[in-house]
């Protein structure tokens, strides 16, 4: 073995400590790759050492080789390594960087919004109302005859008609002037029991306006079937609500009438110290079960209806219902 041969031997192994140790040195992607081109370059150490290897026999250039190679992909697979190291650790850290805290309050740019005073109403109302075991459901505003009045035992000449102002449409349509009609709706589809609220659906009626009326409210319909049901149930739901709405408040009922139920009352509810109608109530009318098929000798019912616009009224000490329409920001800011 000559001196050369030695010689050569000796620098590659010194090549593969001092290389190893650079790339344990390294921290980012730019002086890994100017290790790789320092050692592994054209005009890198190994491509110089080698470069000796003319100095050889024949015999011993292939040792040489050998060495040589080893070296190359011991530290190609050590930048390898240290390269996916890197990148792993540039991903956390931009993970870290990005990262929301989503528990940190929001920087606003513009003013938050806010619930609608009447929509606050209706949800805090559905609340209560699905505590109680209540459901929901809806029913269209453009309605038929047959739905908003003779499902409801008001036929086409029944004085009863002259009650609701009605604002009708063609083709024999109209605008609902009561969430009743989605009682009549819901039975021909559902059997009892049941109980179920129809949340905030507009009305129309051709009203006066004034600070208790509107053309246009919403309406909030309670119906509840099921067998032995009697008006104390319907009087007992009724001041249940509203004494979780309103807290502890004046209510009445008066005796009424309304077609679709017997016996009927109007229920009222002390504000300004004065008395406030909010809705109307009563048992379901026999005949009312029979145009949906249902039993009036089995089953039993009551229902309510009651303005929305008018709880909000009461609940937030509202002196004027138009103030709802409005979209007055002074005054819808205050909630």
């Amino acid at each position: 073995m000559t001196a050369d041969l030695d010689n050569l031997k000796s620098k590659l192994q010194s090549l593969s400590t001092d290389a190893a140790a650079a790339v344990a040195k390294v921290e980012t992607a730019e002086q890994l790759e100017q290790v790789k081109v320092e050692y592994l370059g054209k005009k890198g150490v190994l491509p110089q050492l080698l470069g000796g290897m003319g100095k050889l026999s024949a015999e011993e250039r292939p040792q040489i080789g050998a060495i040589a190679n080893e070296v190359k992909q011991s530290l190609q697979n050590q930048l390898e390594a240290k390269r996916l190291i890197i990148q792993q650790a540039e991903i956390t850290a931009r993970l870290e960087s990005e990262t929301i805290d989503v528990t940190m309050p929001a920087v606003m740019r513009s003013p938050q919004g806010r619930i609608h005073p009447l929509q606050s109403t209706i949800d805090r109302v559905l609340d209560i109302l699905v505590g109680l075991g209540f459901t929901t459901a809806e029913g269209p505003e453009i309605e038929t005859d047959y739905y908003n009045f003779a499902a409801l035992n008001t036929p086409a000449d029944h004085p009863a008609r002259d009650m609701q102002d009605t604002l009708y449409l063609n083709n024999g349509k109209l605008l609902r002037t009561q969430t009743s009609s989605v009682q009549v709706r819901y039975m021909e589809a559902n059997e009892p029991p049941f109980r179920i609220v129809c949340p905030g659906g507009r009305v129309y009626r051709k009203d006066e306006v004034d600070a208790t009326h509107s053309p246009i409210f919403h309406q909030m319909e309670l119906l509840a079937v099921e067998e032995g049901l009697t008006f104390g149930d319907l009087k007992g739901t009724v001041k249940t609500l509203l004494e979780e709405l309103l807290g502890d408040r004046a209510v009445r009922f008066r005796p009424s009438y309304f077609p679709f139920t017997e016996p009927s009352a109007e229920v009222d509810v002390e504000w300004n110290g004065r008395w406030l109608e909010i809705g109307g109530c009563g048992m379901v009318d026999p005949n009312v079960f029979k145009s949906v098929g249902y039993d009036p000798e089995v089953v039993s019912g009551f229902a309510m209806g009651f303005g929305a616009d008018r709880i909000a009224m009461v609940l937030h000490q509202i002196d004027d219902i138009r103030r709802l329409f409005t979209s007055d920001f002074r005054f819808l800011r205050q909630f």
